[in-house]
């Protein structure tokens, strides 16, 4: 990951609310992006893109149903390797985050107190 990609990623996630930060800096996901980028042969500036892909889902400015046919776009993948990708990211990184997220927000809704 370039620097100036990190600081477009840590510039993003910094305008998320507390919770989502939180959730997105529980993992390394964007190794792990770089890791599934180069188990599927793509090149660094191939990787950049499907991590900005990736950031663009984790940050809400995209849909998770176009994810794919992002991939195919953006990356220069065929549609059945950018199907693998997707996949492979939702369960590395995106279905980890979500379940970070839901257990910050649980976590802080139990410290709340409700009044009468």
């Amino acid at each position: 990951m370039t620097e100036k990609l990190k600081q477009i990623i840590q510039e993003e996630v910094m305008k998320l609310p507390k919770e989502m930060q939180e959730a997105i800096n529980s993992l390394d996901w964007g190794n792990i992006a770089e890791q599934i980028g180069k188990q599927y042969l793509l090149t660094e500036s191939e990787v950049n893109d499907f991590q900005v892909e990736t950031l663009l889902i984790l940050v809400g400015l995209e849909y998770g149903d176009t994810y794919v046919q992002n991939i195919e776009d953006n990356v220069g993948t065929t549609k059945d390797e950018a199907k693998k990708i997707s996949e492979e990211a939702f369960e590395k990184i995106v279905i980890p985050i979500n379940n970070t997220l839901t257990e910050i927000i649980k976590k802080n809704l139990q410290n709340r107190n409700p009044g009468p």
